[in-house]
């Protein structure tokens, strides 16, 4: 049976007082108890294709043809009062971004809690139940301790987990998963899809909005491949990947699966002052009556010109240990040695500058760029701060990062450029 089938679906955003069109006649169906991969380069469509699907289109969006059917009814047309009645329990959309996506003054127990209190009538006590099965079905352990802690003292993907608790809470006919690996780590990316492989064949069939296709499910019997915003194919992920027969799919696999691995031996080197070094870091943070230790006694060296790999599950103190390192949060024991200085015991203009020595690529780009300001200006922003470059300068600056992270011409105008906003996501993390 068919769940869900687009026909030639056509999008396009309202810029600068003009149209443009992103999405071009994608067309794909879905059937009951497949897994669907929708994949594509940033800019593609795949949110897009996403928010017209479940009705959530951005203000400066319009639909310019085809139609959407769930079920047999044709859905593209209905009002967004009639559309609010299918999501959650039609439909369910896991978004992008969980750092995002969940309200930081609300509890996990109260925002799993919100879809069942709209749409079922149960007590107090059953609420709380199910959301604790709902917490504990998705693989987040303590659940009741879950229930009481807000989204800041979560890990990417223990957030993650709770947008999928929410998708699930009222079995849809269909969940789609907007890029739910995205911010991820490499373990946990797996597991997250591992999971909705699962809850797609106990009972819903999730449609993955995904550009990890390598590492998708390999029972995952139909995968669809959107590329440079234009269908580019759709049948099992085996064949597709085997034969591919449109010249979309055919590059989008050349960029992706035949790029040739490269080991650099290294050079002899004789016995430095190690760019980084890490001494008996530990880290605990209180829960309530509870303590949990993020890092205990972590040590390392980071040698000049060499790359340096943390490797952990979801929740085992990556990011922390990583804000020590830029004085972003205080080590309750341990020295962090940055070219031979103690980082802990610096002023704050020595911090400050140390900042020209050491940056951070942030987990989180939805949160991490300021809203209110354009892409250029954001990049901008380091080069006035710490250099004394004329505007010209500045310009060029920005302009050649913006060419080596392979970001379009258009995101970095001086004037009436880009937001981050109005920018995929895989533009936005580059950035700095």
């Amino acid at each position: 049976m068919t769940v869900l089938s687009v026909e030639d679906l056509r999008i396009s955003y309202r810029s600068r007082g003009e149209w443009r069109e992103v999405v071009h006649n994608i067309s794909f169906s879905i059937q009951r108890g497949e897994m669907l991969a929708f994949v594509g380069e940033s800019g593609s469509g795949k949110t897009t294709t996403a928010q017209a699907i479940i009705g959530l289109l951005a203000d400066n969006a319009r639909r310019d043809a085809g139609r959407i059917v769930l079920n047999g009814e044709v859905i593209s047309d209905w009002s967004d009062k009639r559309l609010n009645r299918l999501r959650g329990v039609s439909i369910s959309l896991v978004p992008q971004d969980p750092g995002n996506s969940l309200n930081p003054v609300k509890t996990i127990g109260q925002q799993v809690e919100e879809i069942l209190r709209l749409h079922q009538s149960l007590s107090a006590a059953e609420r709380r139940q199910q959301v604790l099965n709902l917490l504990a079905k998705v693989g987040l352990s303590h659940p009741e301790q879950r229930f009481d802690q807000y989204p800041h003292q979560l890990s990417g993907g223990m957030k993650q987990r709770v947008l999928i608790a929410i998708a699930i809470a009222l079995q849809p006919d269909l969940i789609i998963a907007d890029e739910p690996t995205s911010a991820l780590d490499v373990t946990v990316q797996k597991r997250i899809l591992d999971l909705l492989d699962i809850l797609r064949r106990e009972s819903g069939t999730p449609c993955c909005l995904s550009p990890t296709i390598w590492r998708w499910p390999p029972n995952a019997p139909t995968g669809s491949w959107c590329f440079a915003r234009r269908d580019s194919g759709q049948g099992a992920t085996e064949a597709i990947v085997q034969r591919p027969q449109h010249p979309y799919t055919c590059q989008l696999l050349h960029d992706l699966l035949d790029a040739p691995l490269r080991l650099t031996a290294a050079r002899h080197r004789p016995l430095a002052t190690p760019a980084i070094r890490v001494e008996g870091i530990s880290k605990r943070f209180s829960l309530g009556k509870q303590a949990l230790q993020a890092l205990d006694s972590v040590s390392f060296e980071v040698r000049r010109g060499s790359t340096h790999a943390l490797v952990g599950e979801s929740g085992s103190g990556k990011t922390t240990l990583a804000r020590i390192l830029l004085g972003f949060e205080r080590a309750d024991a341990g020295q962090v040695i940055i070219d031979g200085i103690d980082a802990g015991h610096l002023s704050r203009e020595a911090q400050r500058q140390l900042r020209r020595k050491i940056q951070f690529v942030y987990q989180n780009p939805f949160a991490s760029l300021d809203p209110r300001q354009t892409l250029f200006a954001i990049i901008e922003e380091p080069l006035k701060n710490f250099e004394r470059l004329s505007a010209a300068t500045r310009r060029q600056r920005v302009e050649s990062v913006a060419a080596r992270v392979a970001w379009p011409p258009s995101c970095c105008r001086v004037r009436r450029g880009s937001f981050p906003a109005a920018s995929a996501s895989g533009w936005r993390l580059p950035g700095r």
